[in-house]
């Protein structure tokens, strides 16, 4: 599909999810753009996806490699879901190979022609009609030459006869460092029209794939650095955070926690498409919530789904059973999905997408992920505060409820960087807090947020059985609770400093 810019560039659309969108419509028509990267920055998937997502289109497309035989890349694709051989039996892709042949002599500088090459490429963009072309990688085939002179002046050599044919390229070309010259030999930006940086940074002992458009020439582009992963059977996925916008519906419907005591003081309920964050300790009943939660909306005939991060299945079917919510036979009926996973097991970008994914398919009333701290610790802050912002708007985007806990690090009071990162896209902040009394451990609960509505101001103690939580009344003695040290007031003082706001002084 065609698209034209406020430019007047026409473009086509890559197919790749999330660049179209970061290119404001996709490649230049006609012309070449160059792909650099370190080794391992997914250049060659992004080379390849490219032509995939043509085929898609019905557009033809023609992969000359310098690198990696025909038959590697065969197999290497095929975890995408990509058959090559297929199309190539169709007559849909076809390869110029020119990488190295066994037993092939290392190349002089002065004996290389890029003549025979270029003829080759001719042929097959004529002979199956291609409007799309790969070629991976371009310093494959200057490894050997020194003279910078003629690297260019091949290069040129290459560019115009591509813009003569018309079809759109992609270019690949290696990095040397992430943040550093744009490519090996310094000159493969120089003959193509638009410049495409990918890296693959090693930061916290972690590592975060992102792309970033350095040049697009004549035409608008998003600027700056995006997060993308790569995901079986789909390949490259671009997460756009700028593409996020401020135009979900907000609704006055209340929904309820799932414990009378809560929807009184959250003012008779959440909100139907709110944020609600769960603060508290370990132990002080954030994943209890969560139960009653998803108990509260099946009750009410909701689809219920739960993202766990740090229990297993059973162990999340066994506490909801002691606190006399039936997990099994909510699924059973289907009101409710249960998806455990281990952070560790992959990065956030492919959590975010997998969860997107799971919502699509599942369409849920209520969403809970339990916990965002365990999330967290698998990832750097920008990552973490992305994957934040990438979620949440996407569950208000589907109108849903969403419940997230954290957990605080200490256990009387205290924030944890979650919060930090959340607090501010949230709607309603609940915390949970352990209070020491007379040697003693006791839990209070406080509604700290809640946009749009009235709510309680008060601590209040709460208790956890077998029928689960139960609310009482407020701390009137104590103070400093939030703040982890809960200091004790003589009731003659408390009555003495209430006097003085009373409003008959």
């Amino acid at each position: 599909m065609l698209e034209q810019d406020t430019d007047g560039i026409e473009k086509l659309e890559t197919g790749i999810p999330g660049f179209d969108f970061l290119s404001d419509g996709g490649l230049p028509l006609g012309r070449a753009t160059l792909i650099a990267g370190t080794a391992g920055s997914s250049k060659t998937i992004f080379a390849c996806q490219f032509l995939v997502e043509g085929i898609h289109r019905g557009e033809n497309g023609v992969f000359v490699t310098f690198e990696e035989p025909p038959k590697a890349l065969r197999k290497n694709m095929r975890g995408f879901g990509w058959d090559i051989q297929q199309w190539e039996n169709e007559g849909k892709w076809v390869f110029v190979d020119a990488s190295p042949q066994p037993g092939d002599r290392p190349i002089v500088s002065g004996e290389y022609d890029l003549g025979a090459l270029i003829a080759r490429i001719e042929h097959a963009v004529r002979k199956y009609k291609a409007s799309r072309i790969s070629l991976d990688s371009l310093g494959a085939i200057f490894s050997h030459l020194t003279d910078s002179a003629q690297v260019r002046s091949d290069l040129f050599r290459l560019a115009s006869a591509l813009r003569e044919l018309e079809v759109t390229a992609i270019m690949t070309a290696e990095r040397v460092e992430e943040y550093g010259e744009i490519s090996r030999y310094g000159v493969e930006e120089f003959v193509a029209d638009n410049v495409v940086i990918v890296r693959n940074v090693l930061a916290d002992e972690k590592r975060r794939r992102t792309i970033e458009i350095l040049k697009y020439r004549g035409t608008d582009h998003q600027k700056g650095e995006f997060p993308f992963t790569i995901i079986n059977k789909k390949g490259i996925v671009i997460i756009p955070l700028s593409a996020i916008e401020l135009e979900q519906k907000s609704s006055d419907i209340r929904i309820t926690s799932g414990s009378e005591e809560l929807d009184r003081m959250c003012g008779s309920g959440f909100f139907r498409d709110s944020i609600i964050l769960v603060s508290g300790a370990t132990g002080t009943g954030k994943t209890l919530m969560v139960t009653e939660f998803m108990d509260g909306g099946v009750a009410n005939g909701e689809r219920c789904l739960v993202f766990a991060f740090e229990e297993s299945r059973e162990q999340l079917i066994r506490n909801a059973t002691g606190w006399g919510v039936d997990f099994k036979q909510m699924e059973k009926e289907g009101k409710l999905k249960v998806v455990c996973r281990y952070p560790e097991t992959t990065n956030l970008e492919n959590h975010l997408i997998m969860m997107k994914d799971i919502i699509q398919e599942f369409k849920p009333n209520r969403v809970a992920v339990d916990s965002l701290s365990a999330l967290e610790r698998v990832s750097t802050l920008k990552s973490f505060r992305e994957f934040i912002i990438g979620l949440t708007s996407f569950i208000k985007q589907q109108e849903i409820g969403g419940l997230f806990t954290s957990t605080t690090p200490n256990l009387l009071g205290g924030a944890s960087i979650t919060d930090a990162h959340i607090s501010t896209i949230t709607d309603s902040i609940i915390l949970l807090r352990y209070v020491e009394m007379y040697g003693e451990m006791r839990r209070g609960i406080t509604v700290l947020k809640m946009r749009g509505s009235m709510h309680d101001k008060d601590i209040r103690e709460f208790s956890i059985d077998h029928k689960g939580m139960h609310i009482g009344k407020p701390f009137r003695n104590v103070t400093g609770i939030l703040a982890g040290t809960p200091m004790y007031t003589a009731q003659s003082e408390v009555e003495r400093l209430s006097g003085l706001f009373d409003e008959k002084i």
